[in-house]
């Protein structure tokens, strides 16, 4: 299986129809099959919460899933990707969109541009590897007027690579907004993209599991090359091993919008005042100290998942109980606090004392999460979760080398 078949996302069968739609645009150069789409197969579309569309995943580890949150498709794109953000409308900005799909947050994007700039200029590049995704969003109703604007560049796009063959979508894109679709690999558009450019990056993949690559510390340090100083990158996950590739790849972390899920996304920037909002405590010592904060690898920008996922959970064997804490039973939370559940207490005190950390009330278990008497929800440049988090690694390696003090 090629990497674009791997990667690939929607259901097997919403995908042979769509393109089967398109293939008989093109033999018949008749629009009816595109018009008709939608009510032909409407069983194929998730109506979510806010009336908004989505579609099915293919089947992934027997479980067939959404690529939105049933609380609303159109609304998790403002709150997760617009409403974080801190744009100065009376700039010229510009936006990359990873894993574009149906075309939601550049439409969102759009909208709060229209709202919000007069005499400023928007571009953005949307980055979608699948035609016949980026095809579905020009089937879906559109969940907002500015997502017209958005199927006039996707439609421009397919017929510039021969995929679509009319020009159906009338919606004018404005003077000033300009949108480039790139359907490729988000690995090889990103190496093409000029320093300095982005006030801000959508990372929008459907699973970690899935596309470990577009979560990879490499990908994230093109992010840190092609981001402005004050840009930020929002994506809806609140992984640990994404959060520790941020880190490793030079931004600052903080804790992102919940909406539609338990926890918040995460926000990333290279300057620490873009981020209001602390990672949860018991996140920055998972991430600090424990295995599941080893980040995912893809050297040279070009390895299958299913390598980058193997590879990954070698790097967590060969670490734990030698540079990290074991991740079993959580146990680096539970430092400096005592236990009365003894047979918990047993458990994690057999993997602190692999890391020469006797107890979880030792002298050398406050000596690790010292930093954490300092947290603080609101971050600031000083005590933020970066930095937190680097002193917690560093006091760990001395701890175990037995050299602290």
């Amino acid at each position: 299986m090629s990497y674009e078949e791997n990667a690939r996302i929607i259901s097997d069968d919403i995908f042979d129809l769509v393109n089967s739609c398109f293939d008989e645009e093109k033999s018949s150069r008749n629009n009816e099959g595109r018009v008709n789409f939608f009510d032909t197969y409407k069983d194929y579309f998730v109506l979510t919460d806010d009336g908004s569309y989505s579609i099915n995943s293919k089947e992934i580890n027997h479980k067939v899933e959404t690529l939105h949150t049933s609380t609303g498709a159109i609304s998790e794109s403002f709150e997760k990707f617009i409403k974080p953000m801190k744009f100065n409308y009376n700039k010229d900005l510009a936006i990359l969109d990873i894993c574009a799909g149906l075309g939601y947050n550049s439409s969102a994007a759009i909208a709060d541009f229209m709202k919000n700039s007069s005499k400023s200029s928007l571009t953005i590049d949307m980055v979608e590897i699948s035609h016949a995704t980026l095809a579905c969003g020009l089937l879906v109703p559109s969940p907002i007027n500015e997502h017209d604007i958005t199927k006039k560049a996707i439609e421009d796009e397919l017929i510039a690579q021969d995929y679509a063959t009319l020009n159906m979508e009338k919606t004018e894109i404005p003077e000033n907004i300009t949108i480039n679709v790139y359907i490729e690999d988000a690995r090889q558009t990103v190496q093409k993209l000029k320093d300095n450019t982005y006030d801000a990056i959508f990372l929008d993949p459907f699973s970690q599991n899935m596309a470990p690559e577009l979560f990879s510390l490499e990908f994230f340090k093109e992010f840190k090359r092609i981001i402005k100083d004050d840009g930020i990158v929002a994506t809806y996950t609140s992984s640990a091993p994404i959060r520790a590739a941020f880190i490793e790849a030079g931004f600052y972390i903080g804790q992102g919008p919940i909406f539609g899920r338990k926890q918040g996304g995460t926000l990333a920037s290279p300057n620490p005042l873009m981020l209001d909002t602390s990672l949860p405590k018991n996140d920055e010592i998972r991430i600090a100290l424990s295995d599941v904060g080893i980040p995912f690898r893809d050297p040279g920008l070009n390895n299958m998942s299913e390598y980058i996922l193997e590879k990954r959970t070698e790097e967590r064997h060969i670490a734990r109980h030698n540079t990290k804490i074991s991740s079993a039973v959580k146990t680096p939370i539970f430092l400096a606090c005592e236990m009365d559940d003894e047979k918990l207490k047993r458990r994690v005190e057999r993997n602190l004392a692999k890391m020469n950390i006797p107890s979880t009330t030792s002298k050398e278990a406050f000596y690790i999460v010292e930093c954490e008497k300092n947290y603080s929800k609101k971050q600031d440049s000083e005590n933020n979760s970066r930095n937190r988090i680097l002193d917690m690694e560093k006091r760990l390696k001395k701890v175990k080398s037995g050299n602290y003090g």
